[in-house]
């Protein structure tokens, strides 16, 4: 479980990771994040089509801070504060975490708390340091944003090499 960075997401896509079992795995906004940890060497391939398909990542994590599928693919603020105590549990066992990469507003809402009581805007490539980590903001990895390309891969490979640098 221990990794130097987290990627925090949003909750389990239903035709995503909550249907593979893994987060952001047999969904586009996994084939995109995939390729970008894979080209900077952090994934051990460019996509994960399944929980056994042997991929493997390299000192990250990932978690959300919802932790069912909401409906309509929106999770609520309810959601979020009720589930917070999970995702608070899971960054306490990883003693080696150094930065955290908040995917999205839904995310840095639901992360930056946990760390103290500084609350900074979100935004694209924010980068604060709170509870002993460097946090970056990186617009969410779902079709919305990268087909419409507000997110592309250089973004996206942007912002990790930032995080990995603090590692």
């Amino acid at each position: 479980m221990d990794a130097t960075l987290l990627i925090v997401g949003l909750a389990p896509a239903a035709h995503g990771g909550n249907r593979t079992g893994r987060m952001f795995t047999g969904d586009p906004s996994g084939d995109f994040l995939y390729r970008a940890l894979y080209e900077l060497g952090l994934a051990s391939q460019p996509e994960a089509t399944s929980r056994d398909d042997g991929m493997e990542l390299y000192g990250v994590r990932m978690a959300s801070p919802v932790r069912c599928v909401p409906p309509e693919n929106k999770p609520t603020a309810e959601e979020r504060d009720r589930c917070s105590h999970w995702l608070r549990e899971e960054i306490s066992l990883m003693p080696h975490l150094r930065s955290a990469v908040v995917l999205g507003g839904f995310g840095w809402k639901a992360f930056l708390p946990l760390l103290g009581e500084e609350r900074p805007k979100f935004g694209h490539g924010v980068e604060v340091s709170m509870g002993g980590l460097r946090v970056f903001g990186c617009y969410h990895v779902s079709p919305h944003n990268t087909y419409t390309g507000r997110l592309t891969q250089e973004m996206l490979q942007d912002v990790l090499r930032r995080a990995v640098a603090v590692v």
